[in-house]
């Protein structure tokens, strides 16, 4: 059965303010410090962290910098040119390529404008060697390209064997149903960029072989779960639709026909209600939205309390929201800071077990949340 959201009790008691040494946070499970490791990033939207302990952060202006454990930033250069940076557009997400500690390889998302001015998000595969990207490669592009600047996706969950692309409905919601073009669908690639054969419309011309489900509105956070089978995805929806779902291939997971949501301000019903036959019903889902951005499972040593939790940012409320899990459903939900330091945008898994955060805003800020011990 699936578990409906509620409002839910914020959780958290504040001890110190931000410092050197960081804020204290009660949490249900656990004492957590929170840090402010670096600030200054101009509205940070994704990282990874390289072998070395360096971080790359993606600005959503189209710059991407690596920031040293001693707080050093560098500018990356060979960045994509001309990123789509209106609206919602720009600099996306960043991730590893399973082989990059040999051989450099990583993925980047990003708004790019054809000729018409027509946007859309496009994936590129690179080589980063000496702080500069290289042999860069276009693997992947969303069509058709569209005007308006919202509902881009996009992020990238990287496995041992594909790469899967989030990708939004780009404000033409319709088009979420339509399998013979890419806006409102998720994306899987094999990492070299090719076309794996086992993908679900993989043998229909008519439709985009590259699809792995559809049906969604604006997915901003992905993410496999702790025995590597199951993917995890969750999605902007409309007034009261949030959504977070298990990707199962060729599923329609109903945007816009089925929804919780309802037209922003007028309260109206959008589509045919909130439930049809060969449309799937989210796992759970957020009244009020919260505008969620970034997932993790969390598989740390340094959280086993926390272990098979997903954790996600919250844009709308500034929170960090921890689901606990049993049999697939969402059996409780945790909010954290309550806009404390703002919109938080992507959450990753550190190597030491330790939680990243970026924030989103003008003056960005990478945190780090550990147990205070």
């Amino acid at each position: 059965m699936h578990r409906i959201s509620s409002t839910f009790l914020l959780m958290f008691v504040l001890c110190t303010p931000l410092s050197a040494h960081g804020v204290t946070i009660e949490t249900e499970t656990v004492t957590v410090n929170v840090e402010e490791v670096k600030s200054g990033f101009d509205h940070p939207w994704g990282m990874a962290e390289l072998p070395n302990g360096d971080i790359l952060i993606t600005e959503r202006n189209g710059t991407l910098k690596r920031l040293t454990p001693n707080g050093l930033t560098v500018n990356i250069l060979g960045v994509p040119k001309g990123v789509y940076q209106q609206g919602q557009g720009g600099l996306f997400d960043i991730a590893l390529a399973p082989d990059f500690p040999a051989t450099g390889t990583l993925y980047i998302s990003y708004a790019a404008e054809d000729e018409r001015g027509q946007a859309g998000t496009e994936v590129v595969k690179a080589t980063l060697s000496q702080d500069v990207l290289i042999n860069s490669k276009v693997i992947f592009t969303a069509l058709p390209k569209r005007g308006g600047t919202r509902h881009f996706g996009s992020r990238l969950l990287v496995t041992q064997e594909h790469l899967y692309i989030t990708l939004g409905d780009r404000g033409h919601r319709d088009r979420a149903q339509f399998i013979t073009d890419h806006l409102g669908s998720l994306v899987r690639l094999n990492l070299d960029g090719s076309l794996p054969v086992d993908n679900p419309f993989s043998a229909h011309d008519a439709k985009k072989p590259e699809i792995f489900s559809y049906g969604h509105r604006n997915v901003q956070g992905i993410t496999l779960d702790n025995n590597g089978s199951t993917v995890w995805a969750h999605e902007h929806g409309p007034q009261g639709g949030d959504e977070l779902n298990i990707i199962e291939k060729g599923v329609n997971y109903g945007w816009p026909i089925i929804t919780y949501g309802v037209n922003y301000g007028l309260g109206t019903q959008i589509g045919e209600g909130t439930a049809k036959e060969g449309m799937q019903q989210p796992v759970y889902y957020w009244d009020p939205s919260i505008a969620p951005s970034g997932m993790i499972m969390v598989d740390s040593d340094r959280f086993p309390m926390w272990q098979g939790n997903l954790l996600l940012g919250s844009l709308k409320f500034g929170l960090l929201v921890r689901l606990t899990l049993e049999d697939g459903n969402v059996v409780s939900e945790e909010r954290l800071f309550d806009g404390q330091f703002g919109r938080i945008r992507d959450v990753i898994q550190a190597n030491d077990g330790s939680v990243l955060l970026l924030t989103d805003k003008r003056n960005g800020s990478l945190l780090k949340m550990t147990p205070r011990m």
